[in-house]
């Protein structure tokens, strides 16, 4: 029986090191931005079209127009007039502020492609990603401000701990006091974010915003972590990473992935070079 064995030469090592680095950082891509297209809710509204009207010609079209517009711009709106009143449709999307643009397009094309299944020959939908919202209808809604609540959620309390509540109320007092329609800030291991959708004026997103955090405070207590969506706002905060949805606060999971694929490959490539 014959035995074959094979030598490499130190720059071949690292060659080959560097080749299972590359043939990692897919993996590690698809990681971080998963977490952006997750499903938090969506709805739709009561009254349909007639299939093949002109009104789902328009919708179509506005649909496409709002999957390509974020290809290059964080937030858009659109509108789409017919021969009557009956054939116009209002839609926008919006993008979270801190999202890499072609995260934002691809959360974008999700967030329509949802609402295409979910709401089936409805007139409006609405679909919020961890990364993106979309809305459309056949009524305009752009300019107009919603405080309406569409999804709340609290995590376990953590019970009266002054500390962890002062950072938290902190945070989100910061918040409040930020301007622009996205805010985000960070204080003793409590992260928060904040985010208007692009239509509403300075004044309006400043009165969302602090109606969202106010009903935050209130209604999640001392919850390690809490989410609260309103019409054309959120705020959202996270104690000590708590929240899943600090995904949405712009933590990419690969910061944690990468130590630990990483890791075999340096003791590999050590014990070659020690060779």
């Amino acid at each position: 029986m014959s035995i074959i064995t094979t030598s490499f030469s130190l720059p071949h090592l690292i060659t080959i090191f560097l080749l299972s680095l590359i043939t990692l950082f897919p993996l590690l891509s698809l990681s971080s931005s998963s977490h952006t297209n997750t499903y938090l809710y969506g709805g739709c509204t009561q009254q349909r079209y007639t299939p093949n009207s002109p009104y789902e010609s328009n919708l179509d079209s506005l649909l496409t127009s709002l999957v390509n517009s974020a290809t290059y711009s964080s937030y858009n709106n659109f509108t789409m007039l017919g021969s009557t009143q009956q054939d116009a449709v209002y839609g926008l999307y919006q993008c979270r502020g801190n999202l890499a643009m072609p995260d934002c397009a691809t959360c974008v094309a999700r967030a329509v492609t949802r609402a295409g299944d979910l709401c089936r020959e409805t007139c409006g939908g609405a679909v919020q990603l961890d990364g993106c919202f979309v809305k459309y209808d056949n009524a305009t809604f752009l300019g107009v401000e919603d405080k309406t609540v569409v999804l709340k959620r609290c995590g376990a309390s953590v019970g009266y701990n002054p500390e962890a509540m002062g950072s938290r109320d902190a945070v989100l007092a910061g918040l409040v006091g930020s301007s622009g329609p996205f805010r985000e800030g960070g204080s003793g291991g409590v992260s928060g974010v904040a985010q208007c959708t692009g239509d509403l004026s300075s004044g309006e997103c400043q009165d969302c915003v602090s109606e969202a955090i106010s009903r935050l405070k209130s209604d999640c207590g001392t919850a390690d972590y809490g989410d609260m969506f309103l019409g054309k706002c959120y705020a959202r905060y996270s104690t000590g990473g708590a929240h899943d949805a600090s995904k949405a606060h712009g933590n990419d999971h690969h910061h944690v992935v990468v130590p630990f694929i990483l890791f075999p490959l340096l003791l590999i490539y050590s014990t070659l070079i020690s060779v």
